[in-house]
């Protein structure tokens, strides 16, 4: 197999999957069962993608082109940078445990459901490997569309309030990047990413900027974040926030700063002021949410500042410990919703107020949530803290207060996810936590399980990701060679 297939393989395979399961009239245990198969191969053509890249040699690699448009000089242009395989690989595993999740639970219209969930994987996965402005928006639109329909479909009580709110915030954002990605490719001559020009417009990367700052989401463009992370089912909900919020701060990496250099600079105080207050206001609504999923989905909101933080700083610490911080957070918030699934599966809520006891008898629940919850707390040794101390020196870097912010905020973390974990192991037992109430089942440990181990992974290897030592070239290295 020719080492650059593996790319376009990687978008077009789920695709595939997702017409094949449209079309088939298949029970829903074999829609399920198939739907999985083609989850489990993505992750199979990644590790091949992973064996296959070389991390000694910066640049583009694994690329394919194929002209589209003539007239406009657009084409298929996909291709893997070093720091962009590891969210294609983030992509891959989460996408695969989350419709293992909804095969689990057995989600009903299972050929829609699953067809949707495929689709969504290679759309997300396009959006890492597009190399053309408009390949790039294509795939960007794309994702919205099946989350659209999962949300509103399979969602909770309140599922077509969140969905038009998520809609509305997404679109508003994605045509004044329609009308920036316009703007630059006739003004340069070019839709190409790698090979077009840096551009000086503030107005084309603003542009550019609000589509992602909605995606991330950043405060204070995140009002659609509550009300979709908790009506939406937990495996759509682990994808907007372990996934799709990795699609935003991509975008910002690799159209933002890479193609507007001055504009970058220009309003770098700006953003990262934007990102401390993303930072330090969604770890204060963390630590006040009264359910599992709120402290989840607003340190997802704290963690995409921290993460934005670390991109703006514009050293090569920021850029290494984003994207660190980038593939850790996604597995683990991943990992946490999916087992807060789990948790209101067995007692019909995520309120705290009904919750409390969980770990007597359920010893592999306590485990594995003990095991999040202390890499998500950062302690030395943890993957969380290779990210997050890597952020912080590199915008230590920058200007010593955004490193005191952010340090002051990471405590905050702590505090909220020790609450998470006290009030559903260890405080008294709620009014619907029964003592029948099972542990954690193999289908689902199969889920979760992988993902913890790829944390403790990280935790023990962080250089895996984060420094030339392990592979040759550190993100950053591979971030400054997209530069032109």
């Amino acid at each position: 197999m020719n080492a650059s297939s593996l790319t376009s393989i990687l978008i077009w395979l789920p695709i595939a999957g997702a017409i094949l399961i449209w079309i088939l009239p298949l029970s829903r245990y074999a829609t399920g069962s198939l739907a999985l198969l083609f989850s489990l191969a993505e992750v199979g053509f990644w590790i091949e993608q992973a064996a296959r890249f070389d991390f000694t040699r910066s640049g583009l690699q694994m690329e394919e082109r194929a002209t589209w448009f003539g007239d406009l000089h657009v084409s298929y242009h996909v291709g893997v940078y070093g720091f962009s395989m590891w969210l294609v690989g983030l992509t891959v595993v989460a996408m695969a445990a989350c419709t293992g999740y909804g095969f689990w639970v057995g989600r009903d219209r299972s050929r829609a459901y699953f067809g949707l969930m495929l689709l969504l994987t290679g759309a997300t996965v396009g959006v890492f490997v597009a190399q053309d402005l408009l390949v790039f928006y294509a795939f960007f639109e794309a994702m919205l569309i099946p989350l659209y329909v999962l949300i509103g479909v399979w969602g909770g009580a309140r599922r077509m309030e969140a969905t038009i709110k998520f809609v509305i915030y997404t679109m508003a954002g994605s045509l004044l990047m329609l009308a920036a990605i316009i703007a630059y490719g006739l003004k340069s001559g070019t839709f190409d990413l790698v090979n077009g020009p840096t551009s000086a417009s503030r107005w084309l990367f603003l542009g550019f900027m609000l589509a992602f700052v909605i995606k991330a989401p950043l405060f204070p463009f995140h009002g659609w974040l509550p009300d979709a992370y908790r009506e939406a089912p937990p495996e759509v909900s682990a994808v907007l926030s372990g996934v799709i919020a990795k699609a935003g701060l991509y975008g910002m990496l690799r159209i933002a700063i890479a193609k507007f250099p001055d504009p970058t600079s220009f309003y770098r105080t700006a953003v990262l002021a934007l990102a401390a207050a993303a930072l330090v206001y969604g770890s204060l609504l963390a630590f006040r949410s009264t359910d599992f999923r709120g402290v989840v989905a607003y340190s997802s909101l704290a963690q995409s500042g921290l993460i934005a933080l670390g991109l703006f700083a514009g050293t090569d610490l920021g850029f290494d410990g984003a994207v660190l911080q980038m593939v850790a957070h996604g597995l683990i918030s991943t990992s946490l919703f999916l087992i807060a699934g789990a948790v209101e599966r067995r007692t019909t809520t995520g309120e705290f107020r009904f919750l409390g006891g969980m770990a007597r008898g359920r010893p592999a629940l306590a485990t594995l949530l003990m095991t999040l919850g202390v890499i998500s707390l950062a302690v030395p040794g943890s993957a969380s803290f290779a990210g997050e101390f890597l952020i912080l020196a590199g915008v230590f870097q920058r200007a010593w207060w955004w490193s005191a912010i952010g340090a002051g905020a990471i405590v905050l973390a702590a505090m909220y996810m020790l609450r998470l974990i006290s009030a559903v192991l260890h405080e008294a037992r709620g009014s619907t936590v029964a003592d029948e109430a099972l542990d954690l089942r193999p289908g689902e440990l199969a889920l979760v399980v992988p993902l913890v181990a790829g944390l403790l992974f990280l935790s023990a290897w962080p250089a895996g990701i984060s420094h030339h030592s392990f592979f040759g070239q550190s993100p950053a290295a591979s971030v400054r060679s997209q530069f032109k």
